[in-house]
């Protein structure tokens, strides 16, 4: 009786299997039409230490990719590289970075800035500073560097809410998402920015720029009508989605449940931020940790996210840690539509996009390795994605471990609509 009072728990709470198909991007099949081979192909970023995680990334107006991420997990100085041929290869880094970037201490996102009033874009990169707990603690608050020509200079690091100011936070994952706000139904110069602490209570503070100068406003919590949900799911690492293919009234909050009991939450807003609806579990189709959603040309979302499967028989058929509450399968991509979220449907399909080996694997399977999933991802114009994340992809490090770096897939949804069964 009492392992069925537990069994409910641990598998309750959105718990089960996703019914849409899934796309293997990680064993390809024979006879494979040549036009779609390079699906099952990836470019290695970075892999120049033992240990790269957790990239974020965006597209600069002459096309080139730039990638950032730690030298280490989630923190670390920040490293850089650069592809000008739409993910193929990545030669380059940025000259001259920053020297605070050396310090950075967690994972840095990045983000476009685009004004209304004719100024010229901004990119925006965020490094929160968490307590680690490795002795070294935690100056508080949240460090941001502008550049104003697409990624080639950079500011020093300009520290917010530490330790030594009136409001202090200690964020983690900051940014995990940046939104453009509008009032009166047309966008403005500001943007809600969202992280959250150790006892996971999820802040906003919102940008803004002064006579040129960027402003952030005190951090203040907007979950707090639904904290028990919030406390007990451990919620997180939110993203949020413009409805209308990012031109909508209506936002949806996705965040991670880091307890690994519940499913994904979804919330939304339409009132751009100011309020928010009761969470629901998400569909298990999405659920996940540390989701990343784009529109495509035709409409589409593209979500990417480590995957969480709770489904209590398909974590007694697949699990190879013999798990007992989940198990992943890696790097996955989401494709469905803003309806979908909406609506609690599962959406059209879901992708594997690369295998990331758990420590006895040898060949890819379902089971992976949940050490992914943070990732970078860049639409262009011709409908082409082109996804970065870390992991275990099979190189080994000199004590014959997997090592974990950054690697990058492409692909078009056309393409990859052909392989749906």
């Amino acid at each position: 009786m009492f392992k069925k009072i537990v069994d409910k728990f641990r598998f309750s709470n959105g718990a089960g299997d996703y019914s849409i198909p899934l796309v293997r991007l990680d064993v390809m099949p024979e006879n494979t039409p040549d036009d779609l081979k390079y699906l099952y192909e990836h470019s290695v970023v970075d892999d120049g230490l033992d240990y790269i995680g957790h990239p974020d990334a965006f597209l600069t107006k002459d096309g080139a990719i730039i990638d950032f991420y730690p030298s280490g997990h989630g923190k670390g100085a920040v490293r850089s590289k650069i592809s000008y041929d739409r993910g193929v290869t990545y030669p380059d880094s940025i000259k001259d970075m920053p020297e605070s970037w050396e310090t950075s201490r967690e994972t840095p996102t990045v983000y476009r800035l685009e004004f209304a009033d004719g100024t010229p874009d901004k990119i925006l990169l965020i490094s929160g500073n968490p307590d680690w707990h490795d002795g070294k603690g935690s100056i508080g608050g949240f460090n941001f560097s502008l550049s104003d020509d697409e990624g080639k200079t950079w500011s020093e690091f300009e520290l917010c809410f530490s330790k030594k100011d009136d409001v202090t936070v200690i964020p983690t994952v900051a940014m995990a998402s940046l939104t453009r706000l509008k009032e009166n139904g047309k966008f403005v110069d500001k943007w809600m920015a969202f992280f959250h602490n150790a006892s996971f209570v999820n802040y906003k503070t919102i940008l803004s720029f002064e006579n040129g100068k960027p402003v952030w406003s005190n951090p203040e919590p907007y979950f707090a009508k639904y904290r028990k949900i919030e406390k007990n799911a451990k919620m997180c690492e939110v993203e949020v989605v413009r409805s209308e293919c990012g031109k909508g009234d209506e936002l949806c909050l996705i965040a991670r449940s880091n307890n690994k009991r519940y499913n994904s939450l979804l919330s939304f807003s339409n009132d751009e931020g100011k309020t928010w609806s009761k969470p629901v579990f998400s569909p298990s189709a999405i659920n996940g940790e540390r989701h990343k959603a784009d529109y495509t040309p035709d409409g589409r979302l593209f979500i990417t996210f480590r995957s969480i499967e709770r489904s209590k028989e398909k974590i007694e058929k697949y699990s190879v840690e013999h798990m007992k509450t989940w198990f992943s399968e890696g790097w996955i991509a989401w494709v469905g539509t803003y309806d979908d979220l909406k609506n609690g449907t599962e959406g059209q399909y879901r992708i594997k996009l690369e295998h990331t080996y758990l420590k006895n694997q040898t060949e890819p399977a379902l089971s992976a390795n949940a050490d992914t999933g943070y990732c970078g991802n860049v639409v262009f114009d011709d409908g082409l994605i082109v996804t970065s994340t870390y992991g275990s992809f099979g190189q080994k490090k000199s004590d014959g471990e997997y090592k974990t770096y950054v690697v990058s897939k492409r692909l078009k949804l056309s393409d990859v609509d052909k392989l749906v069964k």
